[in-house]
């Protein structure tokens, strides 16, 4: 982190690409939170902590891949359809024939079932004719047919899972396949939250003039929940400079990350990154992206500082593409940024250059079927409803003045920003 001379309400805006390599290097600095081993039940969203090795083939042995007949494909005829006597007795999952299949011969086969001894080959039943003992296979078949191979998925001692992966139904699902019921994990970060403002009223308290109900804090906690995070809610901060100094020396002292919503301005009341400068290391306050200007990282203590804008879109908008992947990577993950997909805009912009612009906006099918990106048009930073009516953000670069409909946008669906 850098020292206080970066809480400079002279110096310029931040640009966004220099905002990513300054997260980058805390990443770098940070030390991850330590492993724990905890049950599949346990593990979804978790942080794997060390390589997934297989300790066994998968399949563990060559099994039937379709319902049929299971043969020697040395029993096919070297032109026309192939006739082999039925064996009594079938292959089944979890039940294995017990015989050997001898040229000539043919078994039932289920799907699962281990590849009856003296067979290579699978023909399906839909392709099968069966008349007096016998099942004629048609002309042309494929020799190994219908046949998975031992090891086709995962071979033993391979790494499945790399380290830093995070955990999701699928990798669970690969984990039990292998026969592991317990994964080391990253513990998760413990984050203390809290917003800041005296105009701000708990939901369901009594409304009062020149007050507002604060719905940052509900956002965030909802949106740190999805991630491997234990939070605890510190509620409402008021602008004295003494108290949000009291709050975060107590954070800082048993928390891994402190994430705060407004108060990182330049106001009087702006007391979050005051105290974060002079008591620790402000890395950076002010960013060259809308919304989000006010945006604030550094360090007390031990625990990293994430401050964000007090309007609630921007708010929400910094924490997807910034604070979001940041955590994630404090967490134990690498650090992966939103990758935009190129469309077609539906709509014009012009802006001024050197500021990275997010507009919220949604996909629309033209009539032939081409996803057109169309502009949200209410889209102040207090327009929290927007954020409903869109369906995803669209990145105008800090270089780009103006968009033409038509030009390719980039476009970061909330799926992808983890807020669907």
């Amino acid at each position: 982190m850098t020292n206080d001379a970066c809480f400079d309400p002279e110096a310029g805006l931040l640009p966004l690409a220099e905002v990513r390599a300054r997260l980058e290097a805390a990443v770098m600095r940070a030390t991850p939170p330590p492993v724990e081993t905890v049950p599949l039940a346990e593990a979804r969203g978790r942080i794997l902590a060390a390589p997934l090795v297989s300790p066994r083939d998968v399949p563990a042995f060559d099994n039937v891949a379709v319902d049929g007949w299971a043969f020697a494909a040395t029993s096919l005829a070297a032109s026309g359809p192939t006739r082999l006597s039925i064996l009594a007795g079938r292959a089944a999952a979890g039940h294995p024939f017990e015989g050997t299949v001898p040229p000539g011969h043919a078994v039932e086969a289920l799907t699962g079932a281990p590849m009856p001894a003296g067979t290579d080959t699978v023909a399906m039943w839909e392709e099968c004719r069966v008349e007096d003992g016998t099942v004629l296979v048609p002309a042309g078949f494929r020799a190994g047919a219908n046949r998975r191979r031992a090891g086709e998925d995962v071979r033993a001692g391979a790494a499945v899972l790399e380290a830093g992966t995070r955990l999701g139904p699928q990798h669970l699902g690969v984990a039990a396949e292998l026969g592991l019921d317990r994964l080391p994990v990253r513990a998760p970060l413990s984050v203390a939250l809290a917003s800041s403002g005296d105009e701000l009223l708990e939901p369901g308290t009594s409304f009062a003039p020149g007050r507002v109900y604060d719905a940052n804090r509900t956002i965030l906690r909802a949106l740190l929940e999805t991630l491997p995070c234990r939070v605890v809610d510190h509620g409402i901060l008021p602008d004295e400079s003494e108290r949000v100094r009291r709050f975060l020396h107590e954070a800082a002292g048993g928390s891994d990350v402190i994430v705060s919503s407004a108060g990182a301005s330049k106001g009087a009341a702006d007391h979050l990154t005051g105290t974060v400068a002079r008591d620790g290391a402000l890395d950076f306050w002010q960013i060259a992206l809308k919304p989000g200007r006010p945006f604030a990282v550094g360090r007390l203590g031990r625990a990293v500082y994430i401050g964000l804008p007090g309007n609630p879109v921007a708010a929400t908008v910094c924490f997807l593409v910034l604070a979001r992947p940041f955590l994630l990577a404090l967490a134990g993950a690498p650090l992966r940024w939103p990758q935009p997909i190129p469309l077609p805009a539906g709509f014009a912009f012009t802006k001024p250059p050197g500021r990275t612009e997010l507009l919220r906006a949604r996909l629309e099918a033209e009539p032939e079927g081409r996803l057109l990106v169309r502009r949200i048009p209410r889209e102040g930073s207090g327009i929290l409803t927007s954020l409903v009516e869109g369906e995803g953000l669209a990145l105008v670069e800090a270089e780009r003045i103006r968009v033409e409909p038509g030009e390719p946008v980039g476009f970061l669906s909330f799926a992808e920003l983890g807020c669907a």
